[in-house]
């Protein structure tokens, strides 16, 4: 099985978005809009295969000016689209406070089976990659397996913030310095 970069056996395995991914993501962003999460950025309306493209430009750095370049990918256990994560390259305001460097998400279907650790463990490589040595992951303040799953990955948790149109979020750093330094030769 790939370990995504991990050294770990990993369940699942990330990319990013594809032409062929729309009837998945389509049914992710239904079931996991009851939890009042979405699951992918697509604009109402947006034709799927310039939302692929967009999801790509972001990555490169093509942003609104009040947004950060992101690496959107998809979690595949087989063939079937289980979650995803966003990975924010740097943080602004917005996302110091609120939503971190890291935001991730798995199906209702799916939950309970390591999957959120595994996207989160390969996400870490990739800011690792980013040469990000604190890296910021939040969750909701009552989302007890989110907290455990970023503690399990080395999270610490700073504090708790209230944001007065959202719940409570939890914002956990992870020490990435090691793993940054041996990419860059330096240990």
């Amino acid at each position: 099985m790939d370990t995504g970069g991990t050294g770990f056996d990993e369940p699942v395995r990330l990319r990013p978005l594809s032409l062929d991914d729309e009837a998945q993501v389509t049914a992710a962003q239904a079931e996991l809009a009851r939890d009042g999460f979405r699951f992918a950025f697509r604009e109402d309306g947006e034709d799927w295969s310039a939302f692929v493209e967009r999801t790509a430009a972001e990555e490169r750095g093509v942003v609104p000016a009040d947004w950060v370049p992101t690496t959107f990918l998809v979690a595949l256990r087989g063939e079937e689209i289980v979650g995803r994560v966003s990975i924010r390259h740097e943080l602004n305001d917005f996302l110091l406070r609120l939503g971190g460097h890291i935001g991730y998400g798995v199906r209702p279907g799916h939950r309970r089976r390591g999957y959120a650790a595994s996207i989160l463990r390969q996400a870490l490589t990739v800011t690792d990659g980013l040469g990000v040595e604190r890296v910021l992951v939040t969750c909701d303040d009552d989302n007890v397996g989110s907290a455990r799953t970023i503690e399990g990955a080395g999270g610490v948790l700073e504090d708790v913030v209230a944001d007065g149109e959202e719940s409570p979020k939890r914002r956990y750093w992870i020490d990435r310095s090691a793993q940054v330094a041996r990419l860059r030769g330096r240990s």
